[in-house]
């Protein structure tokens, strides 16, 4: 009975060990970059991008203001609306309440500011109009029509109508107060039609 044999002893052809591997992941996972550092970026990129914005806006905002001024200030149409409150209380017109076919028109310089407006009203209220200018129906004159060609011209009134019967009156007033001119169109006494031209002078 032969004995049992150990293990076969390694030849100069084997490995005696197997080949090592590298310790490194096949695919490393790249570096973690804390959140602060995210957060901060985050408020550098907002700290730059909404004052842009801001600027741009403001930019955009001061054109159209700009033009707009330029849009009126080239315009000499009347518009068809009330004049505010306060330009009614400055330039001293108290348009009667059931007035119709309102319009206004206003200029403003270094030296003055005037005021164009025209109405119609009932023969009532006219006068009472006249009364709270501070003047009356009796100081209308016929025939009389203090706003001149060239001052109608800037809202494009026109009186020289043969076929329309006009009455007018000024009532000038001292230190602050305004200046007005009134023409009447009496061509239907009972709807007149009221143009005013009040003036302010600094």
């Amino acid at each position: 009975m032969t004995p049992p044999t150990g293990p076969a002893a390694p030849t100069a052809t084997e490995d005696p060990m197997p080949p090592r591997t590298s310790l490194l992941p096949v695919n490393p996972r790249p570096p973690h970059r804390p959140r602060h550092r995210v957060l901060t970026l985050l408020v550098v990129v907002l700290l730059i991008a909404i004052p842009a914005a801001i600027l741009v806006q403001s930019a955009f905002v001061s054109r159209e203001s700009g033009e707009d001024k330029q849009r009126e200030a080239a315009l000499s149409d009347l518009h068809w609306e009330w004049p505010s409150k306060v330009q009614r209380r400055v330039y001293e017109v108290p348009i009667p309440q059931g007035s119709s076919y309102v319009a206004y028109y206003e200029t403003n310089g270094w030296e003055k500011s005037t005021l164009y407006v025209q109405f119609r009203t009932s023969r009532k209220n006219l006068g009472a109009f006249l009364e709270e200018i501070g003047t009356g129906r009796s100081a209308l004159r016929p025939g009389t029509v203090p706003i001149t060609a060239r001052q109608a011209a800037v809202v494009g009134w026109d009186f020289r109508d043969d076929g329309r019967s006009y009455a007018g009156l000024t009532h000038p007033q001292s230190g602050p107060d305004p200046d007005l001119s009134v023409v009447v169109d009496t061509s239907a006494e009972q709807r007149p039609r009221v143009y005013v031209r009040s003036v302010v002078t600094f």
